[in-house]
């Protein structure tokens, strides 16, 4: 099952809504979804995105994959970006450890 982090159309005509909603790929956009995680009003002066962060992270880091709309919302309310730099943090670390242990078995078969 391949989970999306999506929009889904809600409000008046030639007054859109969008819910930031989590479903199945293969579900209707306006279908069946499995959480709720925000909306997104673009009409709106100031900005007008709620969004659960937490819930957010939870669904990307079991794999859910967002639109590309999705994406752009998720980078304006920091989520992505919070992802991103621990991901660097986290190759960075990986990186240094991995030298470290390099440098250390040289430094062994050396002596």
């Amino acid at each position: 099952m391949a989970v999306r982090i999506r929009l889904r159309r809600v409000g008046r005509k030639k007054n859109p809504m969008y819910r930031i909603v989590v479903a199945e790929s293969t579900s209707p956009r306006d279908g069946r979804f499995i959480e709720n995680l925000g909306q997104y009003a673009p009409r709106k002066a100031e900005g007008g995105l709620t969004l659960n962060a937490e819930r957010a992270g939870y669904w990307l880091d079991v794999g859910a994959q967002p639109s590309d709309t999705v994406r752009s919302l998720l980078r304006k309310a920091g989520v992505l970006k919070a992802r991103h730099e621990l991901r660097v943090m986290g190759s960075r670390v990986a990186g240094a450890v991995a030298i470290a242990e390099g440098s250390g078995e040289t430094g062994e078969a050396a002596e």
